[in-house]
């Protein structure tokens, strides 16, 4: 018994502690990439975000951008059941 008792509590660990991320492109322009970058997060439980200003111009805000941006990328760590999603915003 005892040792069922540990492989649950193991595999409990194991099942939290196991994510997967991934970047991927949301929109390009025709404005310049350059070395100025704003990001935007949140996190999500159950299809539900938890945070109210996730957006492109919330990431221009925090990176100090006033121009046009070039690139806008989204990155989604999953867990088990939440999400971290960040909202990635380059330009000149």
């Amino acid at each position: 018994m005892k040792k069922i008792k540990q492989f649950l509590f193991l595999s409990c660990i194991a099942l939290t502690a196991a994510s997967c991320s991934t970047t991927f492109t949301v929109a390009v322009s025709d404005a310049e990439i350059g070395e100025k970058r704003g990001v935007s997060s949140t996190n999500v439980i159950l299809g539900i975000p938890l945070n109210k200003q996730f957006s492109v111009a919330d990431a221009a805000k925090n990176g100090n951008i006033t121009g046009p941006i070039a690139t806008v990328d989204m990155k989604v760590t999953s867990f088990v059941i939440f999400q971290k999603r960040e909202l990635i915003v380059t330009a000149k």
